[in-house]
C-alpha cells in the first residue's frame, strides 16, 4: 500500500474504536477506544468525527478505511462493516478488510515471538490464531479456526510452545492452562482496537466498497436454520 491516511474501525467485540495512520511517517495522529454498552451503531460514527476533527483532518484527506471483518460479534461485525461502505461510497476511496485475530496480534507487535490470539466463541468454543513476530511485523503460522479451549491447549503445547495470549478470550485462557511457556498480553493489548486494524491494515490491498465482505468463521442462525429444515 502507499502511503497514505489510514483510518481503522473496530466494531467486532465490547470495544468501540477509531483511528487514525499516517503510513508515511508512521504515526497515529489520533485514536479513541470506548469498552462500551451502547450499541456500535449509536457510537463510532461519532467517534470517526472525533478523531479527524482531534487530528486536524477532513474525511476527504482519508486515503483508505480499513476495518475488523471478523471473527466476533456478528452484529457488532455488520455495523462496523456497513459503515466503511457507507464512508468509502460516498468518499470515492477503496477500502480492505481485517481479520480481527490479525489486528489483535499487530497490537501486540513489538513482542518478539509466537502471539496467539484468542476470542470467545460460545461456550467452551473460541476462536483463535496463531503468528510469528520479529518486534516489526507478524506473519500468520496457523489457519483461523473456531475450536474448543481444550483443542487450543493441546495444539499450542504440542506445535506451538511459548506464545503471548491476546484476545478477550486469553484471561480465562490463561487462568485455566496456566504454564510457564504462556504469558499475557497487557492490559492496553490485550482487547481489539483499531489501531491494531491500522498496523494490520496498512499491508493490505485496498479493494471496492461492493466487494467488502463480513468472516464469521462459522455459520450464522439463518444458515443453521435452513440447513436443519433442509435436512428435516
Amino acid at each position: 500500500m502507499e502511503d497514505l491516511l489510514l483510518l481503522g474501525i473496530d466494531t467486532s467485540g465490547k470495544n468501540a474504536s477509531a483511528a487514525l495512520f499516517d503510513s508515511e511517517s508512521e504515526l497515529f495522529l489520533a485514536q479513541s477506544t470506548v469498552y462500551t454498552q451502547k450499541t456500535h451503531s449509536q457510537v463510532i460514527m461519532p467517534m470517526v468525527k472525533d478523531v479527524m476533527a482531534q487530528a486536524g483532518k477532513e474525511l476527504s484527506d482519508l486515503g483508505g478505511i480499513a476495518v475488523a471483518n471478523g471473527p466476533g460479534s456478528y452484529t457488532g461485525l455488520r455495523i462496523g462493516v456497513a459503515a466503511v461502505k457507507a464512508l468509502s461510497f460516498g468518499l470515492g476511496v477503496k477500502c480492505c478488510g481485517v481479520s480481527t485475530l490479525l489486528g489483535l496480534a499487530c497490537n501486540n507487535l513489538a513482542y518478539k515471538g509466537n502471539i496467539c490470539a484468542i476470542m470467545k466463541a460460545r461456550g467452551e468454543l473460541v476462536y483463535t490464531c496463531t503468528y510469528k513476530s520479529d518486534g516489526f511485523c507478524v506473519e500468520q503460522i496457523g489457519e483461523e479456526r473456531i475450536i474448543s479451549r481444550d483443542e487450543l491447549a493441546e495444539d499450542l503445547a504440542l506445535n506451538i510452545g511459548g506464545a503471548m495470549l491476546c484476545g478477550d478470550g486469553a484471561a480465562d485462557f490463561y487462568n485455566s492452562y496456566s504454564s510457564p511457556s504462556f504469558v499475557i498480553a497487557p492490559p492496553q493489548g490485550r482487547l481489539q482496537t483499531a489501531m491494531g486494524v491500522c498496523l494490520a491494515g496498512v499491508s493490505r490491498k485496498l479493494i471496492e466498497p461492493e466487494a467488502l465482505e463480513v468472516s464469521y468463521l462459522q455459520k450464522v442462525k439463518a444458515e443453521k436454520d435452513l440447513e436443519e429444515k433442509i435436512n428435516k
